[in-house]
């Protein structure tokens, strides 16, 4: 018994000292380990990694979070909290709003004269090509040209959107599009608000979507909830004032179209009973 003591006393030092040295090693982990405090503001500054290659003339707002391998131009400007995923990147007169997310391999942006504006909260899928040179042979080089996207739109994978083809016009796009994998958006084309295109969709030049926008006015002039509510032309007159309506072209030129019907030397478009 007493033999058996002797060789278990050992063992409790041996123990004691391991317990000790793994409490001072806690207590050390725990001590180098940032705050809750520190921590948030490391979330909001900004982030480069070492193999990112950034232009010193590039102007990157605070919350930027820039991955590896990726590449921002000289000219280019990151609004607050963007993510640049690896292997994304930014070239030419390009401006992105705040929030915004370019996953893996998307490019945004050429070196072309001209610009590229993407407003908030886009998220740029991978691989997706946006704001480079229209594939018109009738743009010449060197004329600017230009692409405007809106905010909240989810431009998917494999997707690819052009610039215009002359300085006169511009590429545009809305608010809150689903813009779906392997779907082409060619230059001049104008995109409203709330549209979902499926996967492979293509937009030759000069094509513009404005359903939803027509949908809506079709509703408030035609389909209104209570009829004897409100006359013909105070419907018509409701969606000139409309400020999601008003600025659409294709809604000005349906509105403008149903005014000219009401010209005497001309049959009309519409005719009421209550009219004759």
């Amino acid at each position: 018994m007493c033999s058996l003591m002797k060789l278990r006393k050992p063992f409790f030092f041996c123990t004691n000292s391991l317990t000790s040295l793994s409490l001072r090693r806690l207590s050390s982990t725990l001590s180098a380990q940032p705050s809750s405090s520190s921590s948030s503001q490391q979330t909001s500054s900004t982030f480069i990694h070492p193999s990112a290659i950034v232009h010193p003339n590039a102007l990157i707002s605070q919350g930027v979070s820039i991955g590896p391998f990726c590449t921002v131009g000289s000219s280019a400007k990151l609004g607050h909290g963007c993510q640049l995923h690896p292997g994304s990147h930014i070239f030419g007169n390009t401006e992105l709003g705040e929030h915004c997310i370019l996953m893996t391999g998307s490019v945004v942006g050429d070196d072309l004269p001209g610009r590229t504006v993407v407003g908030c909260n886009n998220i740029i899928g991978h691989h997706a090509v946006v704001g480079v040179k229209c594939q018109d042979l009738k743009y010449k080089p060197g004329d600017e040209c230009f692409l405007d996207i809106g905010d909240n739109n989810d431009i998917r994978e494999h997707s690819s959107i052009h610039r215009s083809s002359k300085s006169s016009d511009r590429t545009v796009i809305g608010d809150n599009n689903l813009i779906m994998g392997s779907c082409h958006i060619a230059h001049d084309c104008k995109v409203g608000n709330n549209n979902i295109f499926a996967n492979n969709t293509l937009l030759a030049g000069h094509v513009m979507v404005e359903i939803n926008s027509l949908r809506m006015a079709y509703r408030k002039i035609f389909m209104p909830v209570d009829a004897n509510s409100a006359s013909f032309e105070e419907r018509l007159a409701e969606v000139e004032q409309n400020e999601e309506l008003a600025h659409i072209p294709a809604v000005c030129s349906m509105v403008q179209s149903i005014r000219n019907s009401f010209s005497e030397d001309r049959r009309g478009i519409c005719k009421f009973r209550h009219w004759i």
